[in-house]
């Protein structure tokens, strides 16, 4: 009974342990480079020619949900047609189509950037 009250606190520790250790670093890494007379806008690099946040998390999620549309309409035609299980089938192709879906969205959201 003790051991499930302990297991949650360790966990946020441990998530709060990541996030302190990476922003204390990232400042005492910028704030050495400032001290050595670094131009400030080497921390903006990257940043100038991103796609907004919303255009990715559309384009990804409409990708998402077709792949898993496509996906779900394939398992039926494959569970007919071919007589598999639908066990087998439905989540076989699911998962597939929708994994497809993500790698377009991931090949389509690097164009943006490049635009």
């Amino acid at each position: 009974m003790g051991s499930e009250l302990i297991i949650i606190p360790v966990i946020f520790g441990a998530v709060f342990g990541v996030f302190y250790l990476y922003f204390s670093t990232r400042n005492k890494e910028r704030l050495a480079l400032i001290e050595k007379g670094a131009d400030a806008s080497i921390f903006m690099k990257g940043k100038q020619h991103t796609a907004p946040i919303w255009k990715v998390i559309i384009l990804n999620l409409a990708l998402l949900l077709m792949g898993i549309g496509i996906g779900v309409i394939i398992g039926g035609i494959i569970k007919e047609n071919l007589n598999v299980d639908a066990e087998i089938a439905m989540p076989g192709t699911i998962f597939l189509m929708a994994g497809i879906g993500l790698f377009i969205g991931f090949n389509m959201t690097k164009n943006l950037d490049k635009d």
